[in-house]
């Protein structure tokens, strides 16, 4: 009977009810709390609408997070990303604005990677400068302007178009892990790098590939951010920082729960579910404080159930 039940919990159906259970309870506290406000079809689509944005980011973080790995630049590449894509668009229409967004978010990506390897630091000293210079040059290439996509270009900024690309980027997620090495070499390293290395595993070749897809599907973000919010403004100081959180803790419900072999759809309902408690609070009519408090308070919780996993939850 014990086995039974241990099985049953290590199961892919048993992942999905608790996933399940989590999305309608948050649901349920804030429709009952506030009725009126939260909570309807035509609510939930929309907060299906934002949160599908940074499901996308996070199945991009997963790739680097499961090797104990972060990275501060996610926010700022969105925004260069975005502002290359938008530039690029006025000339080249949907092409230009697509390739735009994807070829900035790789080589960023590739660069990112490249000064890891070559460095030899923690990848958040990496990311942490390369973020401050990232938004510098976003500002030097927009004169400090905001970027406004054209109307014409506005194919994503609801369904069916972002449904479509974001489908497109889980799909693509879905296949490299179950289909190429990169996801069981990145776990592998996440777990041991010791002992990849010793298995033969390029260890520094496939965290030079765990950014650049990182920031592939950072660029698919940026087309899915820029057509959603038909504009792009560049920012210092650090401002960018706070588009790096919502997509981990997408990927942080992706890493806890990978054990039952659905990281995707874990990402997808777990950026859903933030959206529903960010959104509650918003009905609640709750202060941005409270907010902040609850998604600090949210990360400190699922960054603890996911560090149980061992060695592959610390960040290098």
């Amino acid at each position: 009977m014990s086995k039974q039940l241990e099985k049953l919990k290590s199961s892919r159906y048993y992942g999905l009810v608790l996933l399940a259970v989590m999305l309608l309870f948050f649901y349920g506290v804030f429709k009952i709390l506030t009725p009126n406000n939260f909570g309807s079809p035509s609510n939930l689509y929309n907060y299906l609408q934002s949160s599908i944005i940074y499901s996308v980011g996070g199945c991009g973080l997963y790739f680097i997070v499961v090797m104990g790995l972060f990275d501060f630049a996610v926010g700022s590449n969105v925004v260069l990303s975005s502002i290359v894509g938008v530039i690029l668009s006025k000339h080249f229409g949907y092409p230009g604005f697509i390739l735009g967004c994807l070829g900035c978010g790789a080589l960023i990506g590739l660069l990112i990677g490249f000064l890891y390897n070559r460095l030899n630091v923690p990848s958040m000293i990496v990311t942490v400068g390369l973020m401050l210079i990232f938004e510098s040059v976003a500002v030097f290439v927009t004169g400090g302007d905001k970027q406004t996509l054209d109307e014409s270009l506005r194919f994503f900024s609801g369904a069916p178009g972002n449904i479509i690309l974001a489908l497109l980027a889980f799909a693509l997620m879905y296949f490299i892990l179950n289909y190429t090495k990169i996801g069981t070499y990145c776990s592998a390293i996440g777990s041991n790098e010791f002992t990849a290395r010793n298995m033969g595993i390029n260890v520094k070749k496939y965290k030079l590939i765990g950014f650049v897809l990182l920031h592939t599907f950072v660029g698919i973000m940026a087309i899915l951010s820029v057509s959603y919010g038909t504009t792009m403004t560049a920012l210092t100081g650090m401002s960018t920082m706070s588009r790096n959180f919502q997509p981990l803790m997408g990927t942080f419900f992706g890493v806890a729960f990978r054990k039952y072999g659905m990281p995707i759809t874990a990402i997808v309902v777990g950026e859903f579910i933030i959206a529903i408690i960010f959104n509650g609070f918003v009905a609640l009519g709750a202060p941005t404080t409270i907010q902040n408090v609850v998604t600090g308070a949210a990360l400190l919780v699922i960054v603890a159930l996911t560090a149980r996993g061992g060695k592959g939850s610390v960040v290098k």
